[in-house]
């Protein structure tokens, strides 16, 4: 199989990180994975032996970045940098460690993580840089209050750095995937969540989108539509809208 080229993926272990590995495996890339639990990569691994590389992971750690290098090196250097590590909860009680863990996790593990890959792309002629946030960056969700503001941060993050990118004659991509809600561990729990999507399906969406070099995308239809709806709602009607 011909060799695309070579991706490192944040957040492999599960959802929709793990399922768009797993396309970028079969489509002929050369991927290393990373999560938190590295035991739950060796699936992946065992995919194209001699094509995945794995590694264990934690956003929230200082030495992420240096793991991140050393997975780079593992593959031989880095065309794609896909980031879908996250989390959230709803927290309507508003406690404590919920929102501080999603700020550590979303805020800052984010930022240390693109910044390291920017850098690297800074520093090797250039690549691509895609990262899931998601459409609870759109408007600041009542029932979710540090994973809506996080979201809106990564997306926001991306933009200025594709500005920044842009204005230095850099040969950086980026490409800001917003999906609806979808069907993975994230979501786990007893809240129901409309118009819920399976991780496959979204995956190929994400991968499309990224071969296309696409600057946004909205996954699905239905959510763009949701989406574009809520922009245009006041914040004096927002406030008493029903969540």
């Amino acid at each position: 199989m011909k060799t695309i080229g070579k991706a490192i993926v944040i957040g492999a272990s599960s959802g929709i990180g793990q399922e768009v590995a797993r396309l970028l495996i079969d489509e002929g890339w050369i991927v290393g994975v990373a999560a938190r639990r590295e035991d739950r990569l060796q699936e992946l691994k065992q995919l194209a032996e001699g094509r995945v590389e794995t590694i264990r992971l934690d956003v929230t750690e200082e030495s992420a970045t240096e793991a991140l290098h050393e997975l780079i090196q593992k593959i031989g250097g880095m065309d794609l940098f896909f980031y879908a590590s996250g989390i959230g909860r709803q927290n309507r009680d508003l406690s404590e460690n919920i929102e501080l863990m999603t700020v550590r996790t979303n805020a800052l593990g984010f930022t240390r993580m693109i910044g390291e890959a920017y850098r690297y792309f800074v520093a090797h002629g250039g690549g691509h840089i895609a990262a899931i946030t998601s459409i609870a960056g759109t408007k600041g969700l009542g029932p979710a209050p540090s994973y809506s503001a996080t979201k809106a941060m990564q997306s926001t993050y991306l933009q200025a750095l594709e500005q920044l990118a842009r204005h230095q004659q850099l040969n950086i991509r980026f490409t800001d995937i917003r999906p609806g809600f979808v069907d993975t561990d994230l979501l786990s729990g007893t809240h129901h969540y409309p118009l819920l999507m399976r991780p496959d399906a979204v995956a190929r969406e994400i991968v499309r989108a990224v071969y296309r070099h696409e600057h946004v995308r909205i996954i699905d239809w239905r959510w763009r539509i949701l989406t574009a709806f809520w922009r245009r709602i006041p914040r004096c009607l927002w406030r008493r809208f029903p969540l």
